[in-house]
């Protein structure tokens, strides 16, 4: 793209963010379903499902959304999109669970986030009627879920994907657990 093309397009991407498109107060979501996890609090749980190898958990779907959960079975891993229910407020700026230094919200995966959303990529084990078996679950009991995508390697696994400052400490997810820091 030429510069001068990107700064039109910039100037008018500005103009779209002062309009009545991008004010919204709020999109409202329903939850499709809620999952359920061994973990009722946020002190100590894994921080990722790095760290939540075999944990088991269960995802209670709708009933009226069973018929979306049709060929799902073939699939060994599914995203979830989920809101972070107890998270409240937000900071731009967070020392997040794998770092003693502060990162812009955007460059972590903190729960403290101005739209409170947050992703897992799970193994599923079942699907049996609305319900969903998942494995390496790093989710608080009771967590609202929004969405449920499959996971595909061809399309989600990246060989030269760089993780940023994460690339120096990404590895300890898997033994980082969380503290109080984003209640």
């Amino acid at each position: 793209m030429k510069a001068d093309t990107m700064d039109k397009t910039a100037n008018k991407d500005e103009e779209e963010m002062g309009s009545t498109v991008c004010q919204a107060d709020s999109f409202i979501y329903t939850p499709i379903g809620i999952v359920r996890s061994p973990f009722t609090d946020t002190a100590g749980m894994p921080i990722q499902p790095a760290g939540a190898k075999g944990v088991r958990g269960t995802i209670a779907l709708r009933p009226d959304l069973k018929a979306g959960l049709a060929d799902l079975k073939g699939f060994s891993h599914i995203i979830l999109i989920y809101a972070f229910h107890r998270s409240k407020g937000y900071s731009l700026e967070v020392t997040p669970f794998l770092d003693t230094a502060r990162h812009g919200v955007f460059a972590t995966r903190a729960p403290k986030r101005p739209n409170a959303i947050g992703i897992s990529i799970v193994r599923l084990i079942a699907v049996e009627e609305n319900v969903l078996i998942i494995e390496n679950v790093d989710l608080l009991d009771g967590t609202p879920l929004l969405d449920i995508k499959p996971y595909v390697p061809a399309f989600d696994a990246f060989s030269d994907a760089k993780a940023g400052w994460l690339d120096q400490t990404a590895g300890n997810a898997g033994s980082v657990r969380a503290d109080e820091r984003f209640r």
